[in-house]
This record gives structure tokens, C-alpha cells and sequence, in this order.
């Protein structure tokens, strides 16, 4: 371990993800905190799909999403996903895979409330993933909880967050020649150490 050094140095995963994370918001044009976050089904056929990492804790990654859809069904199921996090601007990405748990706390009041009114109206509106007759009709459904819910909207139940916490991390940054950089972060269970890998590009 003694090459990692530079922007894959420090003993803490999370810290390093924030700290990217940090650089890709000064150069990433659109959504430097989106990730393409991969599920399985019942039959273990994958499905990948783009959401926003909305906070990197100190122990995981945490995103919402309306617990009715298809991503939060598969998460329910096996309670394991992963993600990538890819900035084209650095020429890195962060990997992960790990064990996922819901947050339907404050933590998730907090970040509803935080969000656009009409973004807010639009969890209540919208049944995610499930089959939608047209435009219109999605309108209309906004348009009667715009008036039965008002300008300060509650949580609805079925949304909330999922926390990642994860058992692999792996920091890649492009290399000359293909000869990327790619160091790993694995634990077998959460109580115990990481252990720190270089890999081959």
C-alpha cells in the first residue's frame, strides 16, 4: 500500500468518496452525485438505473426513492445492491457494493422537506415504475394532490431513503496507456478492518 498516495490516499473510504465527490462537483457539468445503482430481481436477472446520491456518511451512501418501485421491490428482496459513480471530467469513478437498509426517519423528513414544492407533490403523485396511461393523466393526478395536500406537504409513507452500507469500495482513475489505477477497500462483515488491494487496470 505503500504507492497509494495522492487522491487515493487516507484510512478512510468515505472521507476519499467525499472528497471526489467534492472535486466532480467543480467540473461535472450535469448531476456530478448520480449513480447508476444495480438491483436483481426474483429470477437474478440485473437491473441498473440512474438515481442521485443525495449524502455519503461516515459509514454509507444514502439515496430516495418511492418504495413502490421496481429498484426498491429488488432491494427488498435480497437487501444487497450496488452502484457506480462515473465523472467523465476526472476520468474516475467509484465502485461499490454492499448491504442496503431503509431510512424513513427524520433523516428522510428532513431531506423531503428540503426538497422543490413541486418535486414534493410529485412523490405523492407519482406510482413509480408502474404502467401510466399518459402525460396528461400523470398531470392531472399532480393537480388534485396539488389541491388536497397544499403547499406544505407532508412525507408520503411509501417514500423514503435506502442507506448502502457497503462491504466493497474501489476508487479508479483513468491511466496512460490503459494502465489505470485501481486500489480496493473489502471487509468481510461491518466489525472488522478493511483491507486495502491494488488491483491490475
Amino acid at each position: 500500500m505503500s504507492d497509494r498516495t495522492g487522491i487515493f490516499a487516507g484510512d478512510d473510504p468515505f472521507a476519499i468518496a467525499r472528497a471526489w465527490l467534492s472535486e466532480a462537483e467543480a467540473s461535472e457539468v450535469n448531476d456530478p452525485n448520480a449513480i447508476a445503482l444495480a438491483t436483481v430481481d426474483a429470477d437474478g436477472l440485473p437491473n441498473v438505473r440512474m438515481v442521485l446520491l443525495k449524502e455519503i456518511e461516515d459509514a454509507a451512501f444514502v439515496f430516495y426513492t418511492n418504495y413502490g418501485s421496481a429498484k426498491a421491490r429488488e432491494i427488498e428482496s435480497a437487501g444487497k445492491a450496488g452502484f457506480v459513480m462515473h465523472w467523465k471530467s476526472l476520468r474516475r469513478q467509484v465502485r461499490v457494493r454492499g448491504l442496503v437498509s431503509r431510512e424513513e426517519g427524520p433523516q428522510a423528513d428532513e431531506y423531503y422537506e428540503s426538497r422543490s414544492l413541486k418535486s414534493r407533490l410529485g412523490a405523492w403523485a407519482s406510482r413509480q415504475s408502474e404502467p401510466l396511461s399518459s402525460r396528461a393523466a400523470l398531470m392531472a393526478d399532480v393537480a388534485k394532490i396539488t389541491a388536497q395536500k397544499g403547499t406544505n406537504p407532508k412525507r408520503p409513507p411509501y417514500w423514503g431513503g435506502y442507506r448502502i452500507t457497503p462491504l466493497e469500495i474501489e476508487f479508479w482513475a483513468d491511466g496512460a496507456f490503459r494502465l489505470h489505477d485501481r486500489f480496493v477497500w473489502r471487509r468481510a462483515s461491518f466489525d472488522e478492518a478493511w483491507s486495502v488491494t491494488r488491483l491490475n487496470p
